[in-house]
């Protein structure tokens, strides 16, 4: 068992999955708490919790490598306030303004975002069947949000929920390709606290208007495993997770597992909410899985 977990551990693309596994959980939660949990007070205490848990075992890792972080507080201050201080938040905000399904369909475009992105600031190349692959499981979403009816997306309408997911969804790209300018020294855990530190204050700033605003959180024993859910697995672990990915294989490779967290959705869906997948789910993850196989081959030294 130990030898198993250690192997997927060693592996960037089961590391990815995880991930998208435990993003898939916070949608699925999030949806079901959002009448009783705010959603800035949802990132503000996810990101808390997450903060005073792996705080203990990180303090003496930065205070060591303080002058590497010194060295790159910009970009590490750049990572915080785009990943930990505007995406989730962002996103929560959204969700309670718009339909799931927009918001499912905009996180499956962040792989879109990250091409022209990774090639405006690091130069990144992307292979044809990169591309092809993008456009194959991208397109894989389209056909399950769509119900496998592809005239629904015709009657697709933006509202101010779907401009805010979609501002969250570039910054969640921009993040991603940021990821390559993480310090080669600095360790994971030591990293997540320290863009923690630059974008928790953020947090405390949305946190105080909703308050200031009227808005609070009753603290019951389904609010309280929510947020315990959202503060260390969609947090912590599939954060670190999603960066030891992204620095294994670049992030036009890594970004499109994004695209596995409706499938995850709909499988923890069936599990837990009684909603069996139909034909166009199947359909659907099949060209998922195509055009990640595709999007993460090698080629060459045209991929990265």
């Amino acid at each position: 068992m130990r030898a198993h977990t250690r192997a997927a551990s060693r592996s960037p693309y089961a590391l990815l999955c995880l991930a998208s596994l435990f993003w898939a959980g916070n949608m699925v939660i999030g949806r079901g708490m959002r009448g009783d949990i705010p959603p800035v007070a949802m990132a503000f205490w996810r990101w808390t919790i997450a903060f005073g848990l792996i705080l203990p075992f990180a303090w003496e890792q930065v205070w060591r490598q303080r002058r590497e972080i010194l060295r790159a507080w910009p970009v590490l201050a750049a990572m915080g306030i785009v990943g930990i201080g505007c995406f989730n938040t962002m996103c929560y905000i959204g969700l309670t303004m718009t339909t799931a399904t927009n918001a499912t369909l905009f996180n499956s475009i962040v792989p879109v975002f990250i091409l022209p992105i990774a090639w405006v600031l690091i130069g990144e190349r992307t292979t044809p069947a990169q591309v092809v692959g993008i456009v194959c499981s991208l397109f894989g979403v389209v056909v399950i949000v769509a119900h496998g009816d592809l005239r629904r997306i015709a009657a697709f309408s933006f509202n101010q929920g779907d401009v805010w997911l979609l501002a969250a969804m570039v910054l969640w790209a921009l993040y991603t390709v940021l990821l390559r300018f993480r310090p080669a020294g600095l360790g994971m855990v030591p990293f997540l606290a320290t863009i923690l530190m630059f974008g928790w204050p953020l947090l405390l700033a949305w946190y105080l208007v909703e308050v200031a605003g009227g808005a609070r959180l009753s603290l019951t024993p389904a609010t309280a495993g929510a947020i315990a859910y959202f503060g260390v697995f969609p947090s912590v672990v599939a954060f670190v997770c999603y960066n030891r990915g992204v620095a294994a294989i670049g992030p036009t490779r890594a970004g499109v597992f994004v695209h596995l967290v409706p499938v995850f959705g709909i499988l923890l869906s069936t599990v837990f909410l009684a909603e069996p997948p139909r034909s166009f789910h199947y359909a659907g993850m099949a060209l998922i899985f195509t055009g990640i196989v595709l999007a993460t081959r090698q080629r060459g030294r045209a991929a990265v």
